[in-house]
């Protein structure tokens, strides 16, 4: 029969009475595998892992986590479905421990690409260094804001291998974007639309000077004006990585949790109704939720747990049917070993031994803990304060300030009490450096008062730890603006008086007025010593055992509180 004849016979067929026409078959629905990773913030080793679970509500405390771990279960789950999207919700560096940021990170972002992490939001503690040396982590290069350590691991550093998304990052005179907003990665046939954010108020968190020339914007609005960008480049499914987030009470694995509170939930309920699924972090909380048709989730810290997802999403519209989401620890042993993420952890490693096992100084005990009592002081925070005044006293300092969040660890050693340079930097690894200022008493009794006006309500969520020559009592029940006890602040034993100017150090990050302080700020007669806070804590240890008298937890307090 010829092609005419059977256009013919068919035309034919379709004219006469009782011949249906040809049915067509709909696409099946299609299911997309992702992997989701938060805040790993430079862990290669594996660490503590202490949580409860949705079927067992007693603690527990493993050991999770590790590039090596990661890479094992990513191998597996890649053999589940080949076309598998890595993808991570920002601080993947910054605050890490000594094996990563002695390297300034480059070992962690190499072993990110290693695993083949595809795309990522920007967290708050990417711009730790300022935005040029953040455009380096991406970019590569050695051109670096930390030259003592940039390039010393590889001396070609290529950047990350995967792409960094920030749609609320723009440049302050332009409004161009600082990188791209999103990205659209198409899998099994469909186009989705990665979009990318970073918490509004990361001025507040990070070194002004860092971020000079960028302006974060609404989360919200900049993700929506994005998703209508990226429907217009032809993607049909959406989804959102960002840096900011929220907490339950919840367990970590508990199915659809529902007692999500926090910024991320008022984020959520503006976005465009397209976007079914929100990857979150910043709050180092896990979590599964659902929040008005929408689920958000987040993997705890630190790579202990990965966040498994699948997206079912129709054939035809290639729109999301469904999300399911499932918060997995990441433990030694699962899986079969990657060997070329193993061997690389291995080179780290004893790339790295030399420098952090070097002893420093001999101390009282094996543990100087950074938790706060009911007053807001810590003895971690004490020692370090101790230490910045002792750095700077040729510069007649009289009070030291250090920040609750700069203390990223205990400060443990090892049963012979001899600490290492390792333990002593996993406690102070952002490399600030200190800075001495001029502030009034009055300035330092307002300082003083600016602890207590934050939005949480938290009273005491961020004390600043202070030196031993600085003591005040405070009392909750009094009014936000007056809460410390009039004529109990002391300054070396003599009443603090308004009028007078006293010399201050604080780190670099603080004195930029940053963490809620706008006070330092407003202080004169700046000067940036050039003394990073790690050297002038391992400075206070050798002189302590040097005179006979190891470091200990203080035992006097300078911070009361009534009521």
């Amino acid at each position: 029969m010829t092609k005419t004849s059977l256009s013919l016979l068919l035309a034919a067929c379709l004219a006469a009475a009782g011949c249906a026409p040809l049915a067509v078959t709909p696409r099946a629905s299609l299911d997309i595998n992702l992997v989701a990773l938060n805040d790993f913030h430079g862990h290669l080793e594996s660490s503590k892992f202490v949580y409860k679970s949705a079927r067992d509500p007693l603690e527990k405390t493993v050991i999770a986590g590790g590039i090596d771990n990661l890479a094992a279960a990513l191998q597996a789950y890649r053999k589940e479905d080949r076309d598998l999207l890595f993808v991570g919700a920002g601080d993947l560096v910054g605050a890490s421990p000594a094996m990563s940021s002695m390297w300034a990170d480059e070992p962690s972002l190499a072993a990110l690409s290693m695993l083949g992490m595809d795309l990522s939001s920007v967290g708050n503690h990417e711009f730790d260094q300022g935005k040029m040396e953040l455009l380096r982590k991406q970019k590569g290069g050695c051109a670096s804001s930390l030259p003592a350590k940039a390039c010393k691991f590889d001396s070609t550093f290529k950047g990350a291998s995967f792409t960094y998304l920030a749609a609320n990052v723009t440049d302050s005179a332009t409004g161009a974007p600082f990188m791209p907003a999103y990205a659209i990665r198409q899998v099994k046939g469909v186009k989705i639309a990665f979009i990318g954010a970073v918490l509004q108020d990361t001025a507040s968190v990070v070194t002004a000077s860092g971020i000079a020339g960028l302006s974060f914007g609404d989360e919200a609005q900049a993700i929506n004006r994005a998703a209508a960008a990226a429907r217009a480049d032809g993607a049909t499914a959406f989804v959102v990585l960002i840096h900011e987030g929220g907490d339950t009470p919840e367990a970590f694995d508990q199915a659809e949790c529902s007692q999500l509170k926090g910024p991320i939930v008022g984020i959520a309920r503006k976005l465009d109704p397209a976007i079914r699924l929100i990857i979150s972090g910043h709050t180092h909380k896990g979590f599964q939720c659902k929040v008005d048709g929408r689920t958000i989730t987040q993997a705890q810290m630190g790579g202990h747990v990965l966040t498994r997802i699948k997206l079912t999403v129709d054939g035809a519209s290639g729109a999301v049917q469904d999300v399911a989401v499932r918060n997995v620890p990441v433990l030694p042993g699962q899986y079969p070993a990657d060997p070329n993420v193993a061997g690389y952890l291995a080179t780290i490693k004893a790339r790295s031994m030399d420098a952090l096992a070097r002893p420093v100084a001999r101390v009282a005990s094996r543990s100087v803990n950074r938790k706060l009592n009911g007053a807001g002081e810590s003895a971690l925070g004490n020692l370090v304060a101790d230490a910045v005044v002792e750095a700077t006293r040729a510069d007649g300092v009289q009070i030291g300030f250090m920040n609750v969040g700069g203390l990223r660890a205990d400060f443990d050693v090892g049963a012979d009490l001899v600490a290492t340079f390792g333990q002593a930097q996993v406690v102070l690894p952002f490399s600030n450096t200190l800075v001495v200022m001029d502030l009034t008493g009055a300035q330092v009794r307002g300082l003083l008062e600016q602890q207590f006006k934050r939005p949480s309500g938290d009273d005491h969520a961020a004390m600043l730890q202070v030196s031993s020559g600085l003591r005040y009592t405070w009392d909750k029940q009094r009014a936000a603006g007056a809460k410390v006890v009039p004529g109990s602040i002391t300054i070396n034993g003599a009443p603090l008086e308004d009028a007078k100017t006293y010399r201050v150090v604080a780190n670099n990050f603080l004195a930029e007025g940053a963490d809620g302080f706008p006070m330092f700020a407003q202080a004169s007669n700046k000067r940036d010593t050039g003394i990073v806070d790690l050297d002038a804590l391992i400075g206070l240890l050798v002189k302590r055992e040097k005179a006979a008298a190891p470091s200990a937890a203080s035992a006097t307090p300078r911070i009361e509180r009534l009521n």
